[in-house]
């Protein structure tokens, strides 16, 4: 499974960003996906995921902000991230999983990070 994370950027505080996410490979085989960020100094924390059956799980410093979503048919995921804060600023990387509820929530796969970058 091979994961492109795109959609980054640099916004202003209280603006919007949307990250997508690539799916390619073996996704038939994939049961979970999700976003998780590391800012600089701190360590890679789970933002958000999604089942394939469209469950969603949510960090609570993202709830009601962040939307998690995902197109099968396109095999992309999404973020969509509103009224964002500085304290998003972080590298993003999407990731997958073939199990439901993998071990600490660590999932196999992984794509390159996007840079999302909010100003105050």
């Amino acid at each position: 499974v091979q994961l492109q994370a795109s959609g980054g950027g640099l916004v202003q505080a209280g603006g919007s960003l949307r990250l997508s996410c690539a799916a390619s490979g073996s996704i038939f085989s994939i049961n979970l996906m999700g976003w998780y960020r590391q800012a600089p100094g701190k360590q890679r924390e789970l933002v958000a995921t999604i089942t394939s059956g469209k469950t969603t799980n949510y960090a609570d410093s993202v709830k009601g902000r962040f939307t998690i979503s995902r197109d099968n048919g396109k095999s992309t995921m999404y973020l969509q991230m509103n009224s964002l804060k500085p304290e998003d600023t972080a590298v993003y990387y999407c990731a997958a999983d073939e199990r439901i509820t993998p071990p600490n929530m660590r999932m196999d796969y992984w794509g390159k990070g996007t840079q999302v970058t909010v100003s105050s």
